[in-house]
């Protein structure tokens, strides 16, 4: 169940279309969204700051970091303050009884990295943009933290994927921890979908009669999925997955995040680092 979905944003431009993003999937499932922007104490900057440097260029440093800070808390107020009035939602800090998308505004200070994973524990889904289409250096690091610290599943938004995600839902399916914890996940969004896609690489590292019993798993919950096995020589799983979802037809992919070893992808790659940098639709992962 999706009850309450955390929306972190950070003032950028970008969180736009993030923030669309969040509001489409708590209208669709009827859950609580809080949008959540973190501000940085402006004493944090001084470790980063040069020997030697004097007490008024630091000063000066702390002021430049103290207005940035309250500039960004502007905009990322201002773009929760736009989209309230474009969605005419009820804001709600407490649950009312009633089954119907609620929002909230939260203003927290720290880091956001550490912000974003504690609070987003106590969240059912968190909606972040995919690092690399912002320059916003705070994105990655809250990715991470969203995935990794949280235990929540996450969905990752690319730019321009507007539209609804329910519709068409394939499932990247390796039978891993992860992979379950994807579509456990993503149970209510599979039952409101009109077709569900199972994809499972026939790789070295996988067995195509993955597919199968994941299907049998989920026509126990009213879901009748197709079920796909694509051929993946070693290094190709991550362009062949994205080939059969554009073939399918996806606006939405479920997949667990980082199956192996998180320092081996990030250095040399994997599925996950693939699909992050270059899917154009939204991914619903968790690790």
């Amino acid at each position: 169940m999706v009850n309450t979905i955390l929306c972190p944003l950070s003032g950028a431009p970008e969180n736009e279309e993030v923030l669309n993003k969040a509001y489409s999937v708590a209208k669709e499932l009827k859950s609580h969204l809080e949008v959540l922007h973190v501000e940085p104490e402006a004493k944090e900057s001084i470790p980063l700051l040069g020997e030697g440097m004097s007490v008024a260029m630091v000063e000066d440093m702390i002021g430049m970091a103290e207005k940035e800070a309250s500039e960004r808390v502007a905009r990322a107020r201002k773009l929760f303050d736009e989209a309230l009035k474009r969605h005419d939602v009820t804001v709600a800090d407490k649950p009312s009884g009633e089954k119907k998308m609620t929002v909230s505004w939260r203003h927290e200070h720290g880091r956001e990295d550490e912000v974003v994973a504690r609070i987003g524990r106590l969240n059912d889904l968190i909606v972040v943009a995919r690092p690399g289409d912002s320059d916003d250096v705070l994105t990655p690091m809250t990715l991470n933290a969203a995935i990794f610290e949280s235990g929540r599943p996450v969905l990752v938004v690319p730019p321009g994927s507007a539209g609804s995600m329910r519709k068409r839902i394939a499932i990247s399916w390796n039978g891993s921890v992860q992979s379950a914890r994807a579509v456990s996940s993503a149970v209510r969004m599979l039952e409101q979908a009109e077709a569900v896609m199972v994809l499972t690489a026939d790789s070295f590292r996988t067995s195509g009669a993955r597919g199968p019993e994941l299907a049998q798993y989920l026509e126990w919950h009213g879901i009748k999925p197709d079920t796909k096995v694509f051929e993946a020589p070693a290094g190709s799983v991550g362009p062949k997955l994205l080939e059969e979802c554009e073939k399918f037809g996806a606006d939405l992919l479920v997949s667990g995040a980082y199956t192996h070893s998180r320092m081996r992808q990030l250095i040399l790659g994997g599925v996950t680092k693939y699909v992050l940098g270059h899917a154009q639709i939204p991914m619903l992962m968790a690790h």
